[in-house]
């Protein structure tokens, strides 16, 4: 019996006995084999974590109470961090010492949103008469479901969590069926730490499946969705008849500009790292090279060395340096989106293939791939591919630059690489993105709001602003001397 189901407190089999195989991209093997939940399945956790959030068991934990649960968790995850950190691993085709900083990162994420959790919170306003007290609190939102990617499976699940306990709020976590064996090891923590019945829940499969009552059930207060744009569309479009709040983040095309006066040599060697770091399987993955014109040629022509002796590998590949695309209809797609931007007039450089190695060949490894002379008409520009592969334009004056960079429907992040201070700082406050690197790319910290501008979502993640998305805020207004109003006439005698 599979029992990877985490609903109302237990842990159970799918309710048709159902599962299913997950497999490695790195060589296809079977790493684990997890329930598959039914519609009934994802109406029973919508159920109990409706009922456990109504029941007030614990919606009436204080913030201080809430906090020390989530600080628990974070040690139990630190406990038990290199062994989650295989799961992932196995899940994703990541090499493990990723995978280790990826979970981390988790327990970063669930340490900041502890001790965000022990600030004030609400505020007194001052309404200029001293008979009243006017008060803002921040009370939990209410049932929410959590939906996360493939490509950092706990750390955006994490991102969503950590907050929402912090809040008070009851949830569905529904983690994609490619990579869902940390979320059930995270949920294992939660159980242990002494969460309440009812408040965390689990179910696995595909969105086709479980997706749809996640999304439209009335009893669901809030979406927060990391993934494709096509798929946050369509949450938007089935939100509005019950007008839930929505969390999401959507990817982007993000530029990643260096200008003739950058330090060289630390521009090419961040934007290698930018564009191929996880094979490109980044949402704020720099894969958008926008380099001045006078450097282009030297510039380019070293990413190229460097992309084509970039060691690809498995998880136990100690001299791998990145590893396998998620799936077959990933690196598909890939493949595609690179032949694409061929016909459209890009040069390929570099890469344009999948991995010809026989120590590849079972798994879905993709060649770092560099595509010149593009341009913002370019489908590959405009696009992202969420793999391993750079496209590369060129400017001649700052404006242009700016103007290139915003030339996109998304705006998730940016960087740019600048000696000139000056420069640098107008260029990034020019820059319609969600997050700018100046002289980098690439970190975060969970104290650090994240999310993007247009078609890259709504909605922030991490800092403060991540945990009030799970905060609705009430104002109390008490009179502590009341008195008639006057303003309608009584009836009485005048």
């Amino acid at each position: 019996m599979v029992a990877t189901l985490y609903i109302d407190g237990a842990w159970k089999q799918a309710s048709d006995g159902g599962a299913h195989d997950v497999h490695s991209p790195h060589d296809q093997s079977v790493v684990a084999t997890v329930s598959q939940a039914t519609q009934e399945d994802v109406l029973d956790a919508i159920t109990a974590a409706r009922t456990s959030f109504d029941s007030g068991i614990f919606t009436s934990w204080s913030f201080e109470q809430r906090s020390a649960l989530v600080a628990k968790i974070a040690d139990l995850l630190e406990r038990d961090l290199k062994a989650i950190a295989k799961k992932e691993s196995d899940d994703t085709g990541k090499r493990i010492i990723e995978a280790e900083y990826d979970i981390a990162d988790v327990i970063a994420t669930f340490r900041h949103f502890a001790a965000l959790g022990l600030k004030q919170h609400g505020r007194v306003v001052d309404v200029g008469l001293s008979h009243v007290d006017s008060r803002i609190v921040h009370e939990p939102l209410g049932v929410c479901s959590l939906i996360g990617p493939w490509n950092y499976p706990l750390l955006q699940i994490a991102w969503k969590v950590a907050p929402a306990l912090v809040a008070g709020c009851s949830f569905i976590v529904k983690p994609s069926e490619l990579t869902p064996q940390s979320a059930i090891a995270l949920m294992r923590a939660i159980e242990e730490a002494g969460t309440p019945k009812g408040v965390a829940n689990l179910v696995l499969g595909p969105g086709s499946v479980v997706g749809n009552h996640l999304i439209n059930d009335p009893r669901v207060d809030m979406v927060s969705f990391t993934g494709g744009l096509n798929t946050g569309q369509t949450i938007m479009k089935a939100a509005v008849s019950t007008v839930k709040r929505l969390a999401l983040e959507l990817g982007g095309k993000n530029p990643h500009i260096i200008f003739a006066d950058a330090d060289i040599d630390a521009a090419i060697d961040n934007a290698v790292t930018a564009a191929f770091l996880h094979s490109g399987q980044v949402c704020s993955a720099g894969t958008r090279l926008i380099v001045e014109r006078s450097i282009h040629d030297r510039v380019v022509k070293e990413i190229v060395r460097r992309a084509g002796q970039i060691r690809l590998g498995g998880p136990e590949d100690l001299s791998a340096e990145t590893g396998p695309l998620i799936s077959k209809s990933h690196l598909e797609g890939v493949t595609k989106y690179v032949e694409k931007g061929i016909a459209e007039g890009a040069t390929l450089l570099v890469g344009g293939k999948r991995s010809e190695s026989s120590e590849h060949a079972n798994g879905w490894y993709y060649l770092p791939t560099v595509l010149d002379n593009c341009n913002t008409k370019m489908f590959c520009v405009q696009d992202e591919s969420f793999g391993p592969v750079m496209t590369v334009e060129v400017f001649d004056t700052e404006a242009e630059a700016i103007a290139i960079a915003n030339d996109t429907p998304f705006g998730l992040s940016g960087g740019l690489w600048s000696k000139d201070s000056v420069k640098a700082a107008r260029v990034a406050s020019a820059l319609r993105h969600g997050t700018i690197w100046v002289n980098d790319f690439g970190p975060y910290r969970p104290g650090a709001e994240w999310g993007g501008y247009k078609q890259s979502g709504i909605g922030r993640e991490l800092g403060e602003h991540g945990l009030g998305e799970y905060l609705e805020i009430k104002h109390i207004w008490t009179n502590n001397a009341p008195s008639k109003s006057g303003w309608f006439s009584d009836g009485g005698d005048t």
